[in-house]
């Protein structure tokens, strides 16, 4: 059974469109992990858990500003520490916050840039049960690798693809092949282009905001009762 955090605070900067929130959150149980706690956070209502990883450059990645992007009320976040393609990483961060804050036992989304993307797609694939969908900024699906040995699972994993107009012409060979394969497959992939811009734009992510919350809108309505709206 898990204890309720300590009252030990740290203060998180969340930097907005114009302005910066100061908010304090309970940090002593996250063990050194990124998180992410929504504004108005109400611990009755389970939030849709999403599990970010960064590309693998040397640029340093920023959770609080990309959830500032995506939404600073709809999700809890975390970035897990040296997530590779094995999951352990990922498995330990979801555990950890699962623990301590209130989000939903089957709506965990995986979202990678660059790289991180890729492997977003690969451990999705390989762990299709354990997530609710999967949103790749940047990275291309891992073709040749077999990951749809599990295919019926898969069928059911909504996924994401957003890429660059100039990424989509440069590699047009390896976007076709992709859609072929998914539909082959019989598989779901949302393929959104964007003229330019960086990966982890506010236009991209308010994308992947609509995205996750017409995938959970669309879920809660199909576990109503017949006759309730």
């Amino acid at each position: 059974m898990s204890t309720r955090p300590s009252k030990g605070t740290a203060r998180r900067r969340v930097v907005g469109s114009h302005r910066t929130v100061e908010r304090h959150v309970p940090t002593d149980w996250t063990g050194g992990l990124p998180v992410f706690v929504p504004q108005g956070y109400e611990p009755g209502y389970d939030y849709p858990l999403l599990v970010w990883l960064p590309d693998s450059d040397a640029r340093p990645f920023d959770l609080g500003r990309a959830m500032a992007r995506t939404s600073l009320r709809n999700f809890v976040a975390v970035q897990p520490r040296g997530a590779g393609d094995g999951g352990e990483a990922v498995w330990r961060a979801i555990d950890r916050v699962a623990s301590r804050l209130s989000v939903h036992p089957r709506r965990t989304y995986l979202i990678g840039s660059g790289a991180g993307g890729t492997a977003a797609f690969r451990l999705a694939c390989r762990h299709p049960e354990s997530f609710a969908g999967v949103v790749s900024l940047g990275g291309p699906f891992p073709l040749d690798e077999g990951l749809f040995a599990r295919i019926e699972t898969l069928r059911r994993l909504p996924m994401l693809l957003c890429c660059r107009t100039a990424d989509v012409a440069s590699g047009a060979a390896a976007v076709d092949r992709t859609l072929r394969l998914f539909h082959a497959a019989g598989a779901t992939l949302s393929l959104r282009i964007y003229p330019g811009g960086k990966d982890l734009s506010r236009t991209r992510l308010a994308d992947v905001n609509r995205w996750i919350m017409e995938d959970v809108c669309g879920a809660t309505a199909s576990l109503q009762p017949h006759g309730v709206t």
